[in-house]
């Protein structure tokens, strides 16, 4: 009961990150900008970062259960931080370069705590690979759309 009580709290944690990411909606200034011809459509985002959280959340527990606040942990944390900075700058601030900038942040976290959780929790790394994945690709775009705006 203790581990599913943990796991929920993980969960949570993320939902409120992808919570406070939602109030900042691309809405109009996002659908005036020029994009790139890779840029998916608007419903693609909710059912990817959907999965992409839960997993998010199931990684950081492992890492959690298997070795407590240790360095991979920490990074978890951090990259958590700069995914809900990235909506606050990108679509609340508006700023394209500072959500470049944070992109870029956020991916270094991602790649650090694959590398400081492999050796504690192999599956832990492999549910990340989708969302460095996802981020790499996000990251692409947001560079694109900074170039071309």
């Amino acid at each position: 009961m203790t581990h599913m009580l943990s796991l929920l709290l993980f969960l949570a944690a993320v939902a409120l990150v992808g919570a406070f990411g939602a109030l900042f909606e691309p809405g109009e200034w996002y659908a005036a900008l020029q994009k790139p011809v890779l840029t998916p459509p608007g419903w693609v985002f909710g059912p990817v970062w959907t999965v992409l959280y839960v997993l998010i959340a199931v990684a950081g527990w492992l890492v959690w259960r298997a070795e407590g606040m240790g360095a991979a942990l920490a990074a978890w944390i951090v990259q958590l931080v700069f995914n809900g900075a990235w909506s606050f700058a990108m679509f609340g601030a508006r700023q394209i370069g500072l959500a470049m900038i944070i992109i870029g942040v956020l991916w270094l976290a991602i790649v650090a705590f694959m590398v400081l959780a492999r050796p504690v929790s192999r599956t832990a790394t492999l549910l990340f690979a989708p969302y460095w994945a996802w981020v790499s690709y996000a990251a692409i775009l947001n560079l694109r759309i900074w170039q071309l705006n």
